[in-house]
């Protein structure tokens, strides 16, 4: 049997970040009841002419130039021509021959072999509304339609069929994620569609230059679902191909509790959209000094950001990866690492405690009431020796849950730390009395119970001593 080659594209929709749609006044907000976003133009209605919104434009010239495409000065809307119940003009408005943006890509790294994945296009749309097949008493009979949707803003990525694994194409779809969010372009919420990502397999001999037949998995909304349909995928046709079947080009869905995808429609040839440019619609021009504008607010990017904080502050690069995963928490992060003179402890801090505290209470880092020039105040106080870490921990979910300062808490609880020796000897005294068998076991070179007295020292401090006065004590005392 032939050694098959799995080749990937993906297209990604992603939502702007506009307050109303693409054409329209209507919001764009989620969650609303249905069709109460809507009106004539966004319905299509006979005599309501579209008005193109100029912050959606702004923005898809924002997430081009991020991407590191080519904007095109000139752009055309075209009406994309096909039927489908949610879909109330009978065609969608978006850019087919003249797209916004051309070019770009992404570097992606996999299990330490980068590569660079090219993008083919970038252009506007506006999105369909929503059918609804379960909910209602009659769901098993009827399809009901919401139109909030129906308008929406979209940009739409195409990549190449650069990409060779699940997981390598996982990975994109995530940086992409992450670059599209740190921009301020989408919001990354997949679980309200605001960000939907289609991929393109085929499995081809190794060596063949000639692309095999694809099929499209429409519509997977995590990075773990993505990687799980398309090693699904090139398993299925792998396994057609060795059994003398041959692959057809369809349109397959993904089922999640299944781990399979499954057939949604035949796609023997592309459909016919009988594009033609929108006649309501006039070419999009993008000057000049619009797109020099442009890239002067674009903020510094993930990678530039990965790249200074290992050279400004000298973390590690695993440091800085987590750091970068938002723009919000690199921000937090480089605040407390200015205030507190501590970078690598802010790092510490950033990444275990404030982390840790937000997973548990489901917030941003935004929505932390610890200012960074708080945490550096903590910091301090460790650094100091005033307070062990121990100690510190639980100051800061005081800290937390009261918004008082770490130094108002260490004071008014008296959590200082303890080195004074003759404070600290009959702890020291009393710990060894209680544990014979251990100093014996010491004494014949077991070392390694020697952290147990520590902490029994720590634990009848209430956490104050000093580990390091512990240590230096129970060394001399065991002799």
């Amino acid at each position: 049997m032939p050694t098959y080659e799995p080749v990937i594209g993906l297209e990604i929709h992603a939502q702007l970040r506009t307050r109303t749609k693409i054409f329209c006044g209507c919001a764009t907000d989620f969650g609303a009841d249905p069709n109460t976003h809507i009106c004539p133009v966004c319905l299509g209605m006979p005599g309501a002419l579209p008005v193109l919104n100029g912050h959606a434009v702004d923005l898809a010239i924002r997430a081009a130039l991020a991407l590191g495409c080519d904007v095109q000065p000139h752009s055309v809307f075209a009406r994309k021509n096909y039927f489908y119940p949610d879909l109330p003009k009978g065609y969608q408005i978006s850019q087919y021959a003249e797209p916004l943006a051309l070019g770009g890509g992404i570097d992606v790294e996999v299990d330490g072999t980068s590569a660079f994945i090219r993008l083919t296009r970038i252009h506007m749309e506006e999105d369909a509304g929503k059918s609804l097949h379960e909910g209602f008493a009659d769901s098993d009979r009827k399809t009901y339609l919401d139109f909030n949707r129906a308008g929406t803003p979209l940009i739409e990525i195409v990549s190449e069929p650069d990409m060779r694994s699940a997981a390598q194409a996982a990975t994109f779809f995530e940086r992409l994620r992450q670059l599209l969010v740190w921009i301020g372009v989408n919001d990354g919420n997949m679980d309200e569609g605001s960000l939907r990502c289609d991929a393109n397999v085929s499995v081809r001999p190794m060596g063949q230059a000639s692309l095999g037949t694809k099929a499209e998995v429409k519509n997977v909304n995590s990075f773990r679902y993505l990687q799980k349909a398309i090693e699904y995928e090139i398993g299925r046709q792998i396994d057609l191909l060795e059994h003398g079947g041959r692959v057809v080009q369809e349109t397959r869905l993904f089922d999640a509790a299944q781990g399979k995808t499954y057939s949604m429609r035949s796609k023997e040839e592309a459909h016919d959209y009988r594009y033609f440019p929108d006649p309501d619609l006039p070419p999009l021009v993008v000057m000049a000094d619009r797109l020099a504008d442009a890239r002067a607010a674009l903020p510094e990017l993930p990678d530039a950001r990965r790249a200074r904080l290992m050279a400004q502050y000298g973390l590690p690069a695993y440091d800085a990866d987590l750091l970068t995963q938002s723009r919000e928490l690199a921000d937090y992060f480089e605040a407390a690492a200015s205030a507190s003179g501590l970078p690598k402890a802010a790092s510490n801090w950033v990444m275990g405690e404030v982390l840790r505290t937000m997973k548990e209470r489901a917030v941003p880092i935004t929505a932390v009431p610890v200012m960074p020039t708080a945490l550096a105040g903590l910091l301090r106080l460790v650094d100091a020796g005033t307070i062990s870490s121990t100690v510190a921990k639980d100051v800061f979910a005081t800290m937390y849950e009261s918004g008082r300062s770490a130094d108002e808490i260490v004071a008014s609880q008296g959590l200082a730390q303890v080195s004074d020796t003759s404070a600290l000897e009959p702890h020291v005294a009393a710990v060894l009395v209680a544990h014979p068998d251990v100093v014996d076991e010491i004494r014949a070179g077991k070392d390694r119970k020697f952290q147990f007295l520590v902490g029994q020292v720590m634990k009848a401090s209430r956490g104050k001593a000093d580990p390091k006065v512990v240590t230096d004590l129970l060394t001399r005392a065991i002799g």
